[in-house]
């Protein structure tokens, strides 16, 4: 299952707390310009390093379905960060 939803959770060192939703297919949206310069430029990479491209897409969608569930957390001083991928 492909993640819908990106949830950030920020505590800052004054003590709020900010927490942000972030809808996936919006941002691949917005962002689907450079998604396909990051496409081709990882063909490239896969052609000049003699990689299967197709093994590398499997890979990477691998990836992507195990994503769902995540959680990844990240306290520096007295700011910490949450972010979760539903």
């Amino acid at each position: 299952m492909i993640p819908y939803l990106v949830t950030v959770r920020i505590r800052r060192s004054h003590g709020r707390r900010l927490r942000l939703y972030i809808p996936v297919l919006l941002v691949l949206l917005v962002l689907s310009p450079l998604l396909l310069l990051a496409v081709l430029g990882g063909l490239i990479a896969c052609l000049a390093t003699r990689v299967s491209p197709v093994g590398a897409l499997r890979g990477a969608g691998q990836v992507l379905w195990a994503l769902p569930g995540t959680r990844f957390e990240s306290e520096q001083g007295r700011t910490a960060v949450l972010v979760s991928v539903r």
